[in-house]
Formats: structure tokens, sequence, C-alpha cells
């Protein structure tokens, strides 16, 4: 019996002790610690450019003199055609302008005989309104 009150006691003590030291540990928690600024990182830096290569590297005097003449045909050509193309162009400007003065032509003979057509239509309509009011509707009301 003494054995089982010793274990009884000693089984009593170990389960209280987590909760003794629970309640201490229960009390006012204390701050968080701030945190060490981290280092600024270094810049990226630009890589150097590399240097331009040479536009015509080693090429001789005929050789430029040839390509530079091969330019100038290239360029003295796309000048005829250019030139070429403005005439053509002047031309076929030219015939649209006499196209729209032909066409506003028209359009101002066309109103002429609008024109025309409606004072024909009011002249017939006071001729029926005449006849109507004169030959048919005033007999009638003399009756």
């Amino acid at each position: 019996m003494k054995s089982g009150l010793i274990f009884s006691l000693t089984l009593i003590i170990l389960t209280s002790i987590p909760f003794v030291f629970a309640i201490n540990t229960e009390q006012e928690p204390e701050p968080p610690e701030i945190p060490e600024p981290s280092p600024e990182p270094e810049p990226i830096r630009m890589p150097e450019p590399a240097p331009a290569p040479a536009p015509f590297p080693e090429e001789t005097e005929s050789e430029k003199i040839k390509r530079l003449t091969e330019e100038n045909n290239k360029l003295k050509q796309e000048n005829t055609n250019l030139r070429g193309d403005i005439s053509y162009l002047k031309n076929e400007n030219m015939r649209l302008q006499d196209m729209i003065s032909e066409l506003n032509e028209t359009i101002t003979s066309l109103k002429e005989i609008t024109m025309e057509q409606v004072r024909v239509i009011i002249d017939l309509a006071n001729r029926l309104k005449d006849v109507l009011f004169e030959k048919i509707f005033y007999p009638t009301i003399n009756l």
C-alpha cells in the first residue's frame, strides 16, 4: 500500500508540474524583436556597349568606288521611276479634273431642267384649278 501511495503521489506531482509551468508561461508576451535591416543590394550596372564595327571593313578604294557607283545608279533609276510616276499622276489628276468639270456642268443643266419642270407643273396645277372652279363648280353654285 505504501508503494501505491507513493506511486499515486508521484503521479499527481508529475501531472501537476506542466500545469504550474503553463500558468507561469501564460503571462504577458514579450514584444517581438525588431528585425535588423537587410543590406541594400548593389545596383545593376549596364553592360559596356561593344564598339560598333566599321560599316565596310577592309574595303579597298576600287571596291568603295564600285559600290558607290552601283548605289548611285540605283538612285538614278529610282529617281527616273519616281519622275515617271509623278507625270502619270499629273495626267491622271488633269483627267479627273476634266471629269469633275463635266459632272458639274451636267448637274447644273439637270438643275435647270428640274426647275423648268417644276414651273410647268405649277402652271398646269394653276390651269387645272381655274378649270375646276370656273367651268365645273361655278355653274353648279349658280343653279
